[in-house]
């Protein structure tokens, strides 16, 4: 386990890296224990409203950088996430989510019945946006993979500065039942990227944190 310090020093060590090593690949096992922070991310319910697309191919990577503003991180950096979430949050998510439990635990369906129903009621109750849930999921796991990046020494960038409808048009997600919502680069900071340097600004804690 990290102690305190360490875990602060790895915060303060991040920043949403502007400018990558294009020479610099992440590791196998290194990028696998980022893959299970994703896996391992808490969701609502534990429904898992997501699929993360890692783009490893470079021409199709480089089919994407005129739909990322042309930010060079998206082909530069050694990985591309591409976080997405599920089109439709149904009946048919919440079976195979409680499928999943009954494997997992050893259970019975039976005994998932109270559950099922609260989830399907949650689902199902007037003027509930599942979409807008689902984005808000990913965000959850979005803050897990950056985290674990610093924590592994990795830097990270997370970027909204892309079009989501020519993503999923390239990449096939409509088909696939899924959309994109956020993206997040890794791998290492290039040597001279000048953000590297400069302080984090944020506000006092106590403008941020209140205790009652």
């Amino acid at each position: 386990m990290h102690s305190h310090t360490q875990v602060l020093d790895c915060l303060k060590w991040r920043y949403s890296t502007k400018k990558f090593d294009p020479s610099r690949k992440i590791a196998d096992e290194v990028w696998h224990t980022l893959e299970q922070s994703l896996v391992l991310c808490p969701s609502s319910f534990g429904l898992q409203p997501w699929r993360f697309i890692v783009v490893k191919d470079d021409a199709i990577r480089q089919q994407l950088l005129p739909s990322s503003w042309n930010q060079k991180q998206v082909v530069d950096a050694s990985h591309l996430v591409v976080f997405t979430i599920p089109t439709k949050v149904d009946e048919k998510w919440v079976d195979r989510h409680l499928s999943r439990i009954v494997e997992t635990r050893g259970v019975t369906s039976d005994s998932l019945a109270g559950l099922r129903k609260i989830i399907l009621a949650t689902l199902a109750t007037p003027g509930f946006d599942a979409q807008q849930w689902a984005t808000w999921q990913i965000y959850i796991a979005l803050g897990a993979f950056l985290t674990a990046a610093a924590m592994l020494g990795i830097d990270a960038c997370p970027m909204e500065g892309f079009v989501p409808a020519k993503y999923d048009e390239i990449l096939g997600l409509p088909a696939a039942g899924y959309q994109s919502i956020v993206l997040a680069t890794a791998g290492y900071r290039a040597a001279d990227d000048k953000y590297a340097g400069f302080p984090k600004v944020r506000f006092h804690p106590s403008e941020v944190i209140e205790s009652r």
